[in-house]
């Protein structure tokens, strides 16, 4: 199945997309992961995030991830992050599709990414790897990966 993966910066997306992809990113990791913690956490406004999602026939997210970027030193990486999809769209291949368009964006930079740890073999595909020791955030355990610059 193709999905068409959307990309905007937040002063790009109309009201209603944002509060779609908000809102799908607190059922998952709020709500569902039982994860109390500030989702909205001010980066989704900085003028270099951008966010990608895919939406249903009526246009309501339900798959999306976004790219920062992290100052490091006199350079930069790129973070992917916020990674979900609405339970009954899960194994659909909309994390594939996001990553893809992702890592096309990022091209040959250097990125980085913390991922849940039972994930950390799917983002291999992208050529992200353990990149530090497990960790645990808000009761689940997470990896830091990278993906060199290639």
């Amino acid at each position: 199945m193709i999905h068409t993966v959307h990309a905007a910066t937040l002063s790009d997306l109309d009201p209603r997309t944002l509060h779609g992809l908000l809102r799908l990113r607190t059922d998952v990791f709020v709500v569902e992961q039982d994860c109390a913690y500030p989702e909205i956490d001010g980066r989704d406004a900085e003028s270099t995030a951008l966010h990608f999602w895919c939406a249903d026939s009526d246009g309501v997210p339900i798959a999306t991830l976004r790219v920062l970027v992290d100052a490091v030193g006199d350079s930069r990486q790129y973070r992917i992050g916020r990674v979900c999809v609405r339970r009954e769209f899960r194994g659909a291949g909309l994390t594939g599709a996001l990553m893809e368009r992702a890592v096309a964006y990022i091209g040959r930079d250097v990125s980085v990414m913390d991922a849940q740890a039972h994930l950390v073999d799917m983002y291999a595909r992208w050529g992200y790897l353990p990149d530090g020791p497990e960790f645990v955030e808000d009761g689940i355990p997470h990896v830091p990966l990278r993906r060199p610059n290639s």
